[in-house]
C-alpha cells in the first residue's frame, strides 16, 4: 500500500507533501477542501488530470488536515494505491432529513457484500440526521463490516456543504466507498474530552434530531440562559457548548452539536438523534482533555491494528474542537502523530459530525465534538 499527498493553497499553488509517484496506479483519491475551492472546477480538473483512473472521494470541510498542519481555504489530496484491496463507490441524494435512514439503506444495498471489510462514508453536513443514516447503513451490512466517516463542513458558516463521489461536488449527497480484501487491516478510534456541567435534564419533547423541551420547558430558552452573551451567535456558538445525551440503559453517552435553531417553535436541530425520555447535560471545553482525547483515539486505533503500522490515517475531528483550541489546534494532530509514528500519512478534515464506533467493541454511531481516526494498512 502506497500513499502520495499533495496540497493546494492560493498563495503557493500545488505542493507535494510526500514524494511517492503514483499517478495511474492510485485507485482512490481522497479530496478535502473548503467549499469555495471545491465549487470552482479548475482544481478538480487538475486532480482528474493527475489521477485519471482513480475514484475521487471527498467533501467540503471546516478545516483541512495535512500531516500535522491544519489549514483553512486549502485543498488536501491524498492518493492511495492498494496492492491487495479493491473498491466500490456509491452515492445517493437526500432532499429531506426524514429520509436519512432510507439513504443509509440505499447505500448499503449498493455495496456488494462478499469480501467487504470496511465502509467509509461522507455525508451532507447540514440537512441530515446522522444517527438515522448510520442505522440505515448498518441494517443491511454484515456484522463484521466496520463503518467510519463523517459529515462534511462549511467552516463556521453553516450555509452549504458538498460531497464528491466520482463526479462534481454536490449538495444533499451521501457517499460511500466500500473496501474489499482479506489482507486489508482497518483500525479505528473515537474520543472526546469535554467536561459536563449543570444538572442532567429529561428530554420531554423531541422528534428525531429536533429538540423542543427539557424538563417540560423550552429547550432553546434554557440553553440561551446557560450561554449568556454567547447566545447571540447561535448556531455557531453552540459548537462551544454541546449537549451530552444519555439514553437509559445505554452503554455510554454521546455528544450532540447544534446545527440550527428555530425561534418560531423554540427548537434546536442537532446532527443526530436526541431521543425523548433520554437525558441531556450541557458540556464545556477542557483544553488539555481535548488534546488527550485525540491521543486516546490514536491509541485505540493501534489496539485494533495490533502490531501493524498504518500506512494511512484519516482524521475527522469536530469543528467545535477547532474553534475551542484555536491556535493550539495542531496539538491534537501532533499528538496523533506521536502515537502512530512518522511513517503514517495523516489526512482528514474538521467536520459537522463524526461516524465511528466509540471503542473497538462498540457499535457504530454518530458523534459530535470527537476526534475520530481510521487507519488503513495491508498485510
Amino acid at each position: 500500500m502506497r500513499v502520495k499527498q499533495s496540497r493546494w493553497r492560493e498563495a503557493v499553488g500545488w505542493e507535494e507533501e510526500t514524494s511517492d509517484p503514483l499517478s495511474d496506479s492510485a485507485q482512490l483519491v481522497l479530496v478535502f477542501g473548503s467549499s469555495s475551492i471545491l465549487k470552482t472546477s479548475d482544481r478538480l480538473d487538475d486532480i482528474r488530470r493527475m489521477y485519471p483512473r482513480s475514484h475521487l472521494f471527498g467533501c467540503s470541510t471546516a478545516g483541512e488536515i495535512c500531516g500535522t498542519q491544519v489549514t483553512d481555504d486549502s485543498l488536501v489530496v491524498t492518493a492511495v494505491n492498494f496492492e491487495h484491496t479493491t473498491l466500490r463507490t456509491a452515492s445517493v441524494r437526500v432532499t429531506d432529513p426524514e429520509k436519512s435512514f432510507e439513504a443509509g439503506e440505499q447505500l448499503a444495498q449498493a455495496l456488494v457484500k462478499e469480501g467487504l471489510v470496511h465502509a467509509l462514508i461522507l455525508s451532507e453536513g447540514l440537512r441530515i440526521n446522522g444517527s438515522d443514516l448510520v442505522k440505515g447503513l448498518e441494517r443491511h451490512l454484515p456484522a463484521a463490516v466496520t463503518v467510519t466517516g463523517g459529515l462534511s463542513g462549511d467552516g463556521a458558516r453553516f450555509n452549504e456543504t458538498v460531497v464528491i463521489c466520482d463526479g462534481p461536488p454536490e449538495t444533499g449527497t451521501v457517499a460511500v466507498v466500500g473496501l474489499y480484501g482479506e489482507r486489508l487491516k482497518v483500525g479505528y478510534g473515537c474520543l472526546g474530552g469535554w467536561d459536563s456541567f449543570g444538572p442532567e435534564r429529561l428530554i420531554t419533547k423531541s422528534h428525531g434530531n429536533v429538540l423542543y423541551e427539557l424538563d417540560g420547558k423550552s429547550a432553546l430558552e434554557l440553553y440561551k440562559r446557560y450561554l449568556g452573551e454567547h447566545a447571540d451567535g447561535l448556531p455557531a456558538t453552540g459548537l462551544l457548548f454541546p449537549l451530552s445525551i444519555r439514553v437509559p440503559g445505554g452503554e455510554t453517552a454521546v455528544v450532540r452539536t447544534i446545527l440550527g435553531v428555530s425561534e418560531r417553535d423554540q427548537s434546536m436541530t442537532f446532527a443526530g438523534d436526541v431521543p425523548m425520555g433520554g437525558y441531556a447535560r450541557l458540556m464545556k471545553a477542557n483544553f488539555d482533555r481535548l488534546i488527550d482525547g485525540a491521543v486516546g483515539a490514536a491509541r485505540n486505533t493501534q489496539e485494533t491494528l495490533g502490531d501493524s503500522a498504518p500506512a494511512l490515517a484519516i482524521l475527522i475531528s469536530c469543528v467545535g474542537r477547532k474553534l475551542v483550541l484555536q491556535q493550539r489546534v495542531e496539538e491534537e494532530v501532533e499528538g496523533v502523530r506521536e502515537v502512530l509514528g512518522r511513517e503514517t500519512v495523516l489526512t482528514g478534515f474538521y467536520s459537522y459530525g463524526e461516524i465511528s464506533p466509540f471503542t473497538p467493541e462498540a457499535k457504530c454511531e454518530l458523534h459530535n465534538q470527537t476526534m475520530t481516526i481510521t487507519t488503513l494498512t495491508e498485510r
